[in-house]
């Protein structure tokens, strides 16, 4: 959930350290700070709070001179947000200074061990064993403490290390979470995200797990688990510069709501040539196909719900039980999966901690592995048999819009395609649902623009304690997903419920004026739905549909109604969750939170 930075060079390193911690503001945290090597003293700086309490106490890094460095932005999960248990953090001797991302899972141990060997700790987090363990094992050689001190470690890390003896030089190595090097000329980087080297270089190396390397200006070498050196491939970063700029939004999650229908396009169109699908990152063959039993679909959060979206398109489609788990659920359940599981994995960041455990448990039992991801490089793309990338561009705001929205695009192109390959589909009816597909991003761009009153409608329900969302069949995993938009940015209590499931208790919450937020885009359950609207207005609540045009029936029993266009009913979801996007979005700006950061989140969830 943190992120990580570090700078080796010819320029002063602590305004590309504070400018690289911005650009990983977005994946949450509550306190920051930078060390820097200079005249064989490490400086340290740290603050609770905002990057702008560290460049204010820094004045902008001016009053911390040196030319190699390492930052750090914590989300808190050993001890509480403060000043001392910020990172980076100082060995007793003053001679190593280290930054962290992960979970030590053994650090009791290792603490108590430190303890009575008479190391001082400052602070309650789990990472300062690893500084101590540096100063303990140092006998002249860094790379070697480095191993040694890894080798003691359990859980998961991204670890970046500078030492007053070794003064122009980065140490970094990784297990379970996310580490890339930037490669320039007379400097090199390493950061938690490509987001925070784009503006220095684009040229990139990335980590794999047990994998360690020494950066210089000139240099990077990098070194598996027994100091073997290991060839590594330079991969260039093509994301834009100004996509992760907002453009004149006043939050980026606003400007990605808008960039939906471009990040759909981007996704489909190079994977439709002559009315075929090609999915040249798999090799799903016909035969493979035909010996797929089941399919299983898990992820957490947003992913998750994509994935019960698409679920239904994939099974009538594929005519193949598809079961969506949490990956939080999967990894401890001793799921029932072999060699004839599909097994489709979805992550925005690509670094998910527990669909990463998920993932490799079902891979141990056989199963084939498709990701779905947007991070060129990322975990979860190196470890799947196939990676299939959404090409949304770098997301920044912490609240996911357009991640979803084309991960339900790849999804629906897998749905088709694998449904071609089983002769499930005649000619016709895929030719109609492939042009149908193609339409979508006009589509959203339309419910975009026929939607430029919903901040008029949040108006009327942003005052509000608690919210409930209720839909039927795919609107019911929108619902999902628009109640989630709704509590994490807003922090307004929001629940969603499969609105045939009301009256088997949760219709006792109904009270007067309660909003209840309807989905009625699915015709095939149109009547039992509004069933539904009509039970809760009878007790009370204000009632905001989301229909498809031209559908009169929802009028006379809503208090508002929000159009989308009517697409087909495999693929509403992309357009069904966009007004409540901006819903949530309008909601949660009337009550003033803070968007794109909203409290206790982050954007890349890399510990448990």
């Amino acid at each position: 959930m943190c992120g990580i930075v570090g700078y080796t060079g010819v320029q002063g390193a602590s305004p590309i350290l504070l400018e690289g911690l911005k650009k990983l503001e977005y994946r949450g945290y509550d306190s920051a700070g930078i060390a820097l090597v200079n005249e064989g003293v490490i400086s340290i700086a740290k603050v609770t709070g905002r990057i702008a309490n560290l460049c204010e106490k820094t004045n902008d890094g001016k009053d911390y001179p040196g030319t190699c460095g390492i930052g750090h932005t914590r989300w808190a999960t050993h001890g509480a947000p403060s000043d001392n248990n910020a990172h980076p953090h100082l060995s007793n001797d003053g001679r190593f200074a280290i930054v962290h991302n992960g979970i030590i899972e053994n650090y009791m141990s290792l603490h108590d061990e430190l303890t009575a060997k008479g190391y001082h700790f400052e602070s309650q987090t789990d990472t300062e064993v690893i500084v101590h363990l540096l100063e303990m094992y140092y006998k002249g050689d860094i790379k070697k403490a480095v191993i040694k001190t890894i080798a003691r470690l359990q859980g998961s890390y991204a670890l970046g290390v500078i030492c007053t003896e070794h003064p122009d030089k980065l140490y970094v190595a990784r297990e379970a979470s996310p580490l890339i090097l930037g490669v320039g000329v007379s400097e090199n980087f390493f950061a938690s995200d490509v987001t925070a080297l784009v503006s220095y270089t684009r040229n990139a190396i990335y980590l794999e797990d047990g994998e360690f390397a020494e950066i210089s200006p000139e240099e990077i070498n990098v070194f598996d688990c027994t100091l073997k050196p290991i060839e590594k491939k330079i991969t260039r970063i093509v994301w834009d510069i100004k996509a992760s700029e907002k453009g004149g939004y006043e939050h980026f999650m606003l400007k990605e709501i808008m960039e939906q229908p471009r990040a759909f396009k981007a996704t489909i169109a190079p994977r439709i040539k002559d009315n075929d699908i090609v999915l040249d990152e798999t090799e799903l063959t016909k035969e493979y196909l035909e010996s797929v039993n089941k399919i299983v679909i898990t992820a957490c959060g947003s992913a998750y719900y994509a994935g019960c979206a698409a679920k239904y398109t994939i099974e009538k489609l594929c005519r193949v039980p598809v079961i969506t788990e949490l990956a939080s659920e999967l990894r401890y359940c001793d799921p029932l999966i072999d060699e004839h599981t599909l097994l489709i994995v979805l992550s925005q960041s690509g670094e998910t901690a527990d669909t990463i455990a998920a993932m490799k448990e079902c891979k141990s039992k056989g199963a084939k592995t498709i990701a779905v991801v947007n991070v060129v490089g990322s975990t979860i793309a190196t470890l799947a048999d196939h990676a299939l990338y959404t090409w949304a561009g770098p997301e920044i705001a912490v609240a996911t819009t357009k991640g979803f929205t084309t991960q339900l695009a790849v999804l629906y192109l897998f749905a088709l395609y694998a449904a071609k390959k089983l002769n499930n589909i005649d000619e016709e009816r895929y030719l109609s649902l492939l042009s149908s597909l193609k339409s979508m991003p006009k589509k959203i761009q339309e419910t975009l623009d026929t939607n430029s009153n919903i901040h008029k409608i949040a108006i009327k329900y942003y005052d509000n304690k608690s919210m409930f969302f209720i839909g039927r069949n795919t609107d019911y995993a929108i619902a999902l997903e628009g109640a989630l938009k709704m509590k994490e940015i807003s922090y307004i209590h929001a629940e969603s419920y499969a609105a045939g499931e009301l009256k088997h208790g949760t219709i006792a919450l109904i009270e007067e004026h309660r909003p209840v937020v309807a989905l009625c885009c699915n015709e095939s359950v149109m009547e039992k739905t509004v069933s539904n609207i009509v039970e809760v207005k009878a007790r009370g609540a204000d009632v905001l549909a989301l229909t498809f045009k031209g559908n009169s029936k929802i009028v006379s029993v809503a208090n508002d109604v929000i159009y989308v266009p009517k697409v087909e009913t495999f693929f509403s979801a992309a357009v069904e969750i966009v007004p409540l996007q901006l819903l949530a979005y309008y909601v949660a700006k009337l009550n003033e939170c803070d968007i794109d950061k909203p409290k206790n989140l982050a954007k890349s969830v890399t510990v448990e």
